[in-house]
């Protein structure tokens, strides 16, 4: 099994929002796409009045934060994650709304009778799914007919694929995980879906500050090889990669809505 789905390395990972936060606050410092991946996904949410809605990885909560007029429309809003610290860093990022519950909960699993929701979402989580069938199997089951699940992910040719290629004489690997990408999402979802449409978010980081890229790797600790190079080193191979005092990072986000 890979490291990025295995059970207990998912666990410590997420155990806390510090790498997470981490991860998020290059996006939000470095992005050339300014909308924000984030406000991106939500733009694309079609949540009516007195929809159902269960989010399932909702990590940070950070996207709702803003989003006072979508909670209030839905008659029941779940905030989930794998995570108790995830649930609680989201509780305390959200707060408390009469129609709002905040659950730990599997994918693998989910606790609710069929076709339970109109909505449901998991951005940037499936690939840490064992089972990732079994967990679309769940999702489907509680989703009622006419329903939309929402799922970004990313692509296979991104910041890992970017990093790895100038670090690979030191022996870093790309070993990004493939259980759920935007390459082959469509074909695992269409097992279980009759309809499912691909969007793709155009964006890339131009990073001034190299050292918060080497924080970003280091975030990663335990799913990839990358922090297995010396801080010094990575610094070295970033700087010399610069031009004009920019490190031009690519990036491959979107996500998919079936039904």
């Amino acid at each position: 099994m890979n490291k990025i789905n295995n059970t207990s390395v998912v666990k410590q990972q997420y155990a806390n929002a510090n790498n997470l936060n981490t991860r998020i606050s290059i996006h939000d410092k470095y992005s050339t796409n300014k909308m924000g991946f984030g406000n991106w996904i939500m733009s694309n949410y079609r949540i009516d009045e007195k929809m159902k809605v269960l989010e399932l990885g909702c990590g940070t909560g950070d996207m709702w934060k803003n989003s006072q007029s979508l909670i209030k429309a839905c008659s029941k809003l779940i905030l989930s994650d794998f995570s108790e610290g995830m649930v609680a860093t989201t509780k305390s990022n959200i707060g408390n709304y009469e129609n709002t519950e905040y659950k730990v909960i599997d994918i693998q699993e989910i606790p609710y009778e069929n076709e339970t929701f109109d909505v449901v979402i998991a951005n940037m989580m499936l690939y840490h799914v064992p089972d990732i069938d079994k967990g679309m199997n769940e999702v489907r089951r509680v989703l009622k007919k006419g329903g939309h699940f929402y799922c970004a992910t990313y692509g296979e040719h991104g910041i890992i694929e970017y990093l790895s290629k100038i670090l690979s004489e030191y022996g870093v690997q790309n070993n990004i995980n493939k259980n759920f990408t935007l390459q082959n999402g469509y074909e695992i979802l269409s097992k279980t879906f009759s309809k499912v449409d691909k969007l793709e978010y155009i964006d890339s980081l131009a990073v001034t500050n190299v050292d918060d890229m080497i924080d970003y790797i280091y975030s990663l600790s335990s799913m990839t090889t990358l922090n297995d190079v010396p801080k010094h080193i990575i610094k070295d191979v970033l700087m010399q990669n610069m031009t004009n005092g920019i490190l031009n990072v690519p990036k491959e986000y979107g996500m998919f809505v079936a039904s």
